[in-house]
């Protein structure tokens, strides 16, 4: 808990002197004439030109805190992952908002794009990642913005609503279309490692197995990795990988 604790009280650095900073810092960006707050992990090692990937947190980490989208997923394995080889950035959906409503893409990739330009982050390595709610959120960057990522690895996420009525949905499907195949013509050539958990019953596990049959069906390279047993907390399986991180940083765009 400590840990925890030093980790997150870290974040509200804001100081913008690159040598002097490592770990999380706090930053903001103005979209549409909004303030929003987000983060980015600095590696220790910082040089050149590095890879930076883009996070997107699930529903219970939504606010204005600029803190608590740090808990779950990729931001809270990054604590014992110091020597984690790219920038990361990670925005906050406000309350009551999806990754997937149209001012917060454009706020994703704006404080992307900050972080690239601040950073000098490499353009030809640009990656995607997302869970549950943000899982959906990747999937409509990814369609959204197809020429943007070299890679995506998208965790227990969808792309047609789910049954509690919220707004989770990808937003550009053509009335009467197949979501599921729309967004996998819409995502290109992208490679994406899908992950799920079997017994999912937030997000059902039919969204990424149709995702990946889709993507298969186009002999687009895709993968699929689906854990027996677990429930939806498949982020914790998934960013352990030992594979992912080379999986993912190989690819260029």
């Amino acid at each position: 808990m400590l840990r925890t604790l030093a980790f997150l009280a870290a974040t509200a650095m804001t100081g913008t002197s690159l040598a002097a900073t490592s770990g999380f810092v706090a930053r903001d960006v103005t979209v549409h004439g909004k303030s929003y707050h987000y983060q980015v992990f600095v590696p220790a090692s910082l040089e050149g030109h590095p890879a930076v990937v883009l996070f997107l947190h699930g529903s219970g980490e939504r606010g204005s805190d600029n803190r608590q989208q740090l808990t779950q997923g990729l931001p809270h394995w990054l604590e014992d992952h110091p020597d984690f080889p790219a920038v990361v950035v990670v925005p906050q959906v406000p309350d009551d908002q999806e990754w997937t409503d149209r001012q917060n893409v454009d706020m994703a990739m704006a404080a992307l794009e900050q972080a690239v330009t601040e950073f000098h982050g490499d353009r030809h390595r640009l990656y995607l990642t997302g869970l549950s709610m943000g899982g959906y959120g990747a999937w409509q960057l990814a369609a959204t913005h197809p020429n943007t990522f070299a890679a995506a690895a998208i965790v227990c996420g969808g792309v047609t609503p789910l049954s509690d009525e919220r707004q989770l949905y990808v937003h550009g499907v053509p009335d009467g279309a197949d979501a599921f195949a729309w967004t996998a013509k819409a995502i290109g050539k992208l490679p994406v490692w899908i992950f799920h958990g079997s017994d999912d019953t937030s997000v059902p596990t039919e969204q990424s197995r149709r995702m990946h049959a889709e993507l298969a069906k186009r002999h687009d390279e895709v993968k699929y990795t689906e854990y027996p047993g677990v429930g939806h907390g498949s982020w914790i399986n998934a960013y352990a990988e030992p594979d992912l991180w080379t999986w993912m940083f190989r690819h260029t765009r």
